[in-house]
């Protein structure tokens, strides 16, 4: 029995090895055939989502060509020594699927929750499956602090696989608690969001928005009818020339004069051209990843309403179906320059923000649902989140970084390491941090995600007049 676990440990470390780029795309094949998706449809996604990510790495390669001499330029003119940079959600998936818990997180989180709707515990089904990277740096990250804290591989791993397993399950909760509310603001019945950083955002923004109604009860609800991003608020909000700003400013902050006018404009110039296609080509990039999920995504669904039909089910779906909220397109423009203050204010901060400069509207996505598409309460619940998130990504910089080299990640040459804002979640701090009790953390967790079951449940819908309570389950 021994040598037969130790052999498919060896296989699984076999896969691991070969990187993202080949480990995920043969999960997916394999997951493709056990849901009755054909050898055909399956090979074709497997092989987009390999493409995807070889792309995003060829993305980030020729980046850092611009941008380290410019970081380095900064560093030592204003002492600015930000040494992590943020390779945003997309380098930062390709990381955690390459993992040793990121090769099993795709068929371990699918059974779960197919577990989960058995019992009755969530009514979402979670087809987004290119999040499920969130699972897999929560796990990896308790793998990582799990041996530091002396436990041995075999039991890193079943708490990493522990932790991943609460953070899904409190995504599920958190999507089937605010289901009501987001299908009611974006008008699309039947849908959840179970993504794994918007459900940690929830939270807190639930919090919040209480504070926000006892400090200000006559502001609930203001702003609910925003009006669209127009002329060059519009133009601004676009991903391309965001990167371009954001390069062009870097450049003249970190140009080296000495080598004269020509040579730091056409400098300047290119690295803002580069940042804006950075910005351009890492949303295509996931694009690719995504097309080549959807299949698999939908034969899990076709698997689950087949075996049963009649019971309600919501489809859990990434934030990004939620972006196009004038609120949310208003607020994360504003917050791209509050990010950027905060990462020079914050004496602690080692994040250098760049490429989730360009996805400021994620991390607020939830926020306008659940202030109501309140303009103020959603800038100011960014501006805090934001705070914490930078916090939590600069804590994980160096765990971030040690697994990218295994995972076939390129470190830019003269960085000390990568991270990601999107890596700065709340949920995988929590659990982590828990986790590190080993055996009593396992306890600790198992009550946490029993008491959130219970809050929501029980409680919530008491709280919250959008959130599903006893009269809506079926």
């Amino acid at each position: 029995m021994q040598a037969f676990l130790g052999g498919i440990t060896q296989a699984f470390g076999f896969i691991s090895d070969m990187g993202s780029a080949v480990m995920v795309p043969l999960f997916i094949f394999l997951i493709g055939l056990f849901f009755k998706l054909g050898v055909v449809k399956s090979l074709r996604s497997s092989l987009i989502v390999g493409a995807g990510f070889i792309g995003m790495g060829l993305v980030f390669n020729i980046i850092w060509t611009y941008m380290i001499p410019i970081s380095d330029n900064l560093r030592d003119k204003f002492d600015f020594n930000r040494p992590f940079y943020d390779v945003g959600g997309g380098g930062a998936g390709v990381v955690a699927f390459g993992t040793e818990v990121g090769t099993y997180i795709i068929p371990f989180i699918i059974l779960l929750n197919v577990v989960l709707i058995l019992i009755k515990v969530t009514k979402t089904i979670n087809i987004d499956i290119w999040n499920f990277w969130h699972l897999a740096f929560t796990g990896s990250v308790v793998v990582v602090l799990s041996e530091a804290a002396g436990a041995s591989h075999g039991e890193a791993i079943f708490y990493g696989l522990t932790g991943a397993a609460a953070h899904s399950i409190l995504a599920l909760l958190l999507a089937d608690m605010t289901a009501k509310r987001v299908q009611e603001e974006f008008e699309m019945p039947g849908v959840s969001i179970s993504q794994g950083f918007a459900t940690s955002s929830v939270p807190l923004f639930l919090l919040l928005d209480k504070i926000y109604d006892i400090v200000a009860p006559k502001s609930r609800g203001e702003g609910k009818k925003a009006k669209a991003a127009t002329g060059l608020a519009a133009l601004f909000s676009e991903p391309v020339v965001m990167g371009f700003i954001l390069g062009i400013l870097l450049g003249l902050a970190g140009a080296n004069y000495d080598a004269g006018g020509k040579a730091v404009i056409g400098q300047v110039l290119m690295l803002g051209v580069q940042l804006g296609a950075l910005m351009l080509m890492l949303p295509r990039m996931i694009k690719i990843i995504v097309e080549g999920l959807l299949p698999v995504s939908d034969a899990v669904r076709k698997f689950v309403n087949e075996k049963y039909p009649g019971r309600e089910f919501f489809i859990g779906l990434d934030s990004a179906v939620l972006l196009g909220h004038p609120n949310t397109l208003i607020v994360s423009v504003l917050l791209i320059p509050i990010v950027i203050i905060l990462s020079i204010i914050m004496p602690w901060n080692t994040t250098l923000p760049l490429a989730d400069l360009a996805a400021t509207a994620f991390f607020v996505s939830m926020a306008t649902p659940i202030h109501r598409g309140s303009f103020w309460k959603t800038l100011v619940s960014g501006t805090i989140i934001f705070a914490i998130v930078m916090t939590l990504s600069s804590y994980f910089g160096p765990m971030i970084t040690s697994a990218a080299g295994p995972a076939g990640f390129p470190i830019p040459e003269g960085a000390q390491g990568i991270t990601a804002l999107s890596a700065g979640n709340m949920f995988a701090w929590f659990i982590s941090f828990v986790l590190k009790a080993k055996y009593i953390g396992v306890v600790v967790l198992a009550a946490v995600v029993v008491g959130v079951m219970f809050f929501a449940n029980k409680v919530a819908y008491k709280l919250y007049d959008w959130v599903p309570g006893p009269a809506d389950k079926k």
